[in-house]
């Protein structure tokens, strides 16, 4: 994964369009390496990788710190506003092998808004997109990342609470992913204690996982 003094984690964000993951993947990264904002069309026509500096404090071997480094692949949403889902496929399926064919892919993941209901056909979508590029043990290698939660506690929701009152479909797709879940408020930029936590729980499900990759290759269909 890194040197004997360091960690590296490879982490992709997909979902749908406007679902916030440019602005997910620059809170785990604490930068501004994807652009952002509200638009009324796609923001993100094109996948790129971002990279933090080395994070101390996050994680520890044999009672040593690690200096912790993250990747992040943000990628277009689907369905989106002037490319077809199968260009986006195209497009992060080759970015998938071009960034980390050599080093594997830790963690995928799903992007959604705590405020937003998720809908059966949605889900049924989007579980489709993902298998098509993780493959058969695709829910090994996904979690759930909740943006908008701050909308959630503003209207009165604990994260208990909230998980009580989601749809069904919502519930059984976290169940599918073993529970693997993060919820995030991207509304505004997570300060150094929130953005460790949230890499933290990452990492326990990269631990869970036993450490182990997805790996790529190129594919010419």
């Amino acid at each position: 994964m890194a040197g004997s003094n360091e960690m590296t984690i490879n982490l992709v964000v997909l979902g749908r369009t406007q679902t916030g993951k440019s602005a997910a993947g620059n809170s785990l990264l604490g930068s501004d390496d994807f652009e952002s904002r509200l638009s009324p069309s796609s923001v993100t026509t094109c996948c790129s990788l971002g990279h933090s500096c080395h994070i101390s404090g996050i994680t520890r071997r044999n009672g040593c710190e690690l200096a912790l480094r993250v990747r992040v692949l943000d990628t277009p949403g689907f369905p989106h506003s002037s490319l077809s889902k199968e260009r986006v496929r195209e497009m992060v399926r080759s970015a998938l092998a071009q960034h980390f064919r050599e080093e594997g892919l830790h963690l995928a993941l799903l992007v959604l808004r705590a405020d937003l209901p998720l809908c059966p056909d949605e889900n049924e979508h989007t579980v489709q997109f993902i298998q098509e590029l993780l493959g058969p043990t695709w829910k090994d290698f996904t979690a759930v990342l909740l943006t908008h939660a701050d909308k959630a506690k503003e209207a009165g929701f604990s994260e208990e609470a909230y998980l009580h009152s989601v749809s069904s479909t919502l519930l059984s797709l976290l169940s599918s992913v073993q529970h693997k879940y993060v919820f995030l408020d991207n509304q505004k930029s997570i300060n150094k204690e929130e953005r460790a936590i949230v890499l933290r729980k990452l990492l326990n499900f990269i631990r869970q996982n036993k450490y182990q990759v997805l790996l790529f290759k190129h594919n010419k269909e």
